[in-house]
Parts: C-alpha cells; structure tokens; sequence
C-alpha cells in the first residue's frame, strides 16, 4: 500500500511538471522571468500563466486588473489572450518593478495604448477604480491583503467576469489543516470565503501554485 501512495504522488508529481511545461514560454516571457529572479519579485508559474491567457481570451477580456505587476510575466500573459484593443491595469507598489515590467512590454511589441501602469499600493488605487467596469481581476500581490484585495475585484467585476487569485495553495500549506501561520490561515480563508460567497461561482485550479477562481454572478 505505501508503495502504491508513493506511486501515485510521483506520477502526480510527473504530471504537475508535464502541465506546467505544457504551454512553453518565449524568449520574451524568459527574460522578464529572468528579472524577476534578479529583483527577487514573485511570479506566476508557467502553468497558471498559460490559464490566464485562455480565460482572457474566453472573456474576450478588453478591460483587465492586474494587482501586483511584478516584472510583466503575468502581464504579458494576459495581454497575449485579449483582443488587440484590450487594455490591461497594472498596479505594484515598486516602481523598479514596473520600469521592469515596461521593457518587457517593449520587447513583446505591446502598444503603449494597452497598458496602464500605475506605481502605488493597490488599497489606495483600486478604490478609484470604477465598479461593474472588468472583465477580469488578478489577485498577485501581498497576501496579507488578499481578503481585502478579493472583495475590491469583486467590486470591479461585471457579471460573468472572473476574479483570479495566484498562490492559493500557497506552497502546498493550505491544504495541510496543521499548518496555522499567518499567512496560510489568511489564504485559506479567503479560498472558504469564496467557496461560501452566493455571489460567485468557485473553484481552485492546481496550476502554478494554486489559482482560484470566481465567476460573479
């Protein structure tokens, strides 16, 4: 029996890496990687990035909100999936992040028309931003105020636009009921607060490190 478990988490193992692999990512996704590792930012797997792109294009996502820019990785994803006359708002409090960010969009021939990056911490921003008005919501930055940034999206959402949330498993803690550090109990939370929410429709998506998703209802 403990040769069969091991097994099968090996195989699922096996098939987590095939998924990620699955959608490969360009030399300009590469580089921006690469900037992110050397200005240690956080990013979105390939996996999850790869997921992005076909719910902005299934969305035919023309208005989009990124939290957390990072160095563009998740950026470029999205923008790659909407239509050409899409426009993407970005938000992160680190300005050397976004200068990061607009070189990969330079690099990927992305008009400057189709993003609008805005430096400054997003409990200040997204307040100013209009409701009902997007298509789709990225929830990337700073889980400590993921359940503040979730009930904003969901503000910003029209009906039938979908809130992403990446790092929901948050490196395989969530699921792990033992694990009670801050910032696991805060994702968990957030992840039953929406499985309970009468205004959405959920589910959590193993890519990456974890993507939830809510269609507003």
């Amino acid at each position: 029996m403990t040769s069969d478990v091991g097994t099968q988490r090996s195989a699922k193992a096996a098939s987590w890496v095939y998924s990620e692999e699955f959608v490969p990512e360009d030399e300009v996704l590469l580089r921006a990687r690469d900037r992110a590792a050397e200005l240690g930012c956080p990013t979105v797997l390939p996996g999850v990035g790869a997921v992005l792109q076909v719910l902005a294009a299934s969305l035919s996502a023309r208005a989009v909100v990124e939290i957390g820019t990072g160095t563009g990785v998740a950026s470029l994803w999205l923008l790659r999936g909407m239509p050409s006359d899409g426009v993407l708002t970005t938000i992160d409090v680190e300005v050397e992040h976004q200068r990061a960010a607009k070189e990969a969009f330079t690099e990927a021939g992305v008009a400057a028309a189709r993003t609008r990056t805005i430096p400054g911490r997003a409990s200040e921003v997204l307040p100013r931003l209009t409701d009902g008005a997007y298509d789709l919501v990225l929830v990337g930055a700073d889980k400590h105020s993921y359940p503040e940034y979730v009930e904003q999206g969901l503000r910003l959402l029209r009906p039938g636009g979908v809130l992403a949330v990446d790092g929901a498993l948050s490196h395989d803690r969530v699921a792990d009921p033992a694990r009670r550090d801050e910032v696991t109990t805060i994702v968990r939370e957030v992840g039953r607060s929406l499985r309970s929410d009468e205004r959405v429709l959920p589910a959590l998506v193993p890519s990456g490190d974890g993507l939830l998703l809510a269609v507003r209802r």
